[in-house]
């Protein structure tokens, strides 16, 4: 019996059959070439689109023979490969390609928390770099920790509370500082605050934000004179240095917890409690898993002295009312 030989077509010799293409390395050289083809942002804006789009059809071709290639390499051992392979029939074995080394990572970044107060801010999830997280603020005292953790003892389901040593009011949120910028702001502030008097801030009832549907923060009102005055001060200072801020209404607040999940509501809580805020502070937010951390950047005293009782205003003799005795606020 004669057998009739057949001539077999030749190998390209692109994909000699000592190296075949579903080779790891043959894989990552494809795929390096195929990115360094592609636009990149630092490329020459006088490039030509045409050269572009030849250097991409090509790497195209190249990457298309490799993975032809491979698929023959693949379909030659047969649907019994995939018990020895560990994987689906026709599966080439071989390691994933590694991204190559001083590429970018373009994927978006993931979205880490939200800012500073009761409104989340809409850059949070990437921080451009060479910047900074900074914002003004009043600090908490200690003898307001007591209270306000009461409260939050409260909260139930996936409510995250927030520690006492960041409990803060906040004046002016910066979501992106130039590094070389914040001795800037630092001098804003001691600009702004060292001709104010010691205020007199009083926590008034809780809140939600947003108030409807399923809110994301739990904080505290709270109230003081020339409080607003400042907020917008040093936000119309930080525009003139040509720095951005979150240019929302300010409300004065301290947040108490941030919800990571399903949680209930806690019933409204009013306090009748206060302090007498002397100062200032810049803090840096740097944002972790668990939560921000703010840093103290740099701090500012009001060093205006408070009005003496000569500078009260006289009552007023047509009327037997005696005035108004000043608000007395809980110490503890």
């Amino acid at each position: 019996m004669k057998i009739k030989k057949t001539n077999r077509p030749p190998r390209p010799a692109s994909t000699p059959a000592s190296a075949p293409a579903s080779e790891p390395g043959a894989l990552r050289r494809t795929v390096a070439e195929a990115q360094a083809a592609a636009p990149r942002r630092d490329r020459p804006a006088g490039q030509s689109a045409a050269g572009q789009g030849s250097a991409g059809q090509g790497a195209g071709n190249k990457a298309a023979g490799n993975k032809g290639a491979a698929s023959r390499g693949a379909g030659s051992r047969g649907p019994d490969s995939r018990a020895s392979s560990g994987g689906k029939p026709g599966e080439s074995r071989g390691a994933k390609p590694a991204r190559p080394a001083g590429r970018p990572d373009t994927r978006p970044a993931r979205d880490t928390g939200s800012r500073d107060g009761s409104r989340p801010a809409p850059d949070d999830g990437h921080q451009p770099a060479g910047t900074q997280r900074l914002f003004f603020a009043l600090k908490v005292p200690a003898n307001l920790v007591g209270p306000l953790r009461e409260a939050q003892r409260k909260l139930r389901g996936n409510w995250r509370r927030v520690d006492a040593d960041q409990l803060h009011v906040t004046l002016a949120y910066l979501p992106a500082v130039p590094v070389d910028r914040v001795d800037d702001l630092k001098r804003l502030g001691v600009t702004l605050m060292q001709d104010l008097a010691p205020m007199q801030v009083s926590l008034r009832g809780t809140g939600y934000y947003p108030n409807e549907g399923s809110p994301r923060v739990w904080f505290v009102k709270v109230e003081a004179e020339g409080l607003p005055e400042l907020a917008q001060a040093l936000r119309d200072g930080i525009h003139a240095l040509g720095l951005e801020t979150d240019d929302q209404p300010f409300k004065g607040h301290i947040t108490l917890a941030r919800k990571k999940g399903p949680a209930p509501r806690v019933p409204p809580l009013t306090f009748t409690h206060g302090w007498q805020a002397g100062g200032a502070v810049l803090y840096r937010s740097i944002l972790r898993k668990t939560g921000p951390i703010h840093e103290t950047a740099s701090s500012f005293r009001f060093r205006a002295p408070l009005p003496t009782e000569t500078d009260a205003p006289l009552p007023d003799p047509s009327t037997d009312t005696p005035p108004a005795a000043p608000a007395v606020t809980d110490p503890q």
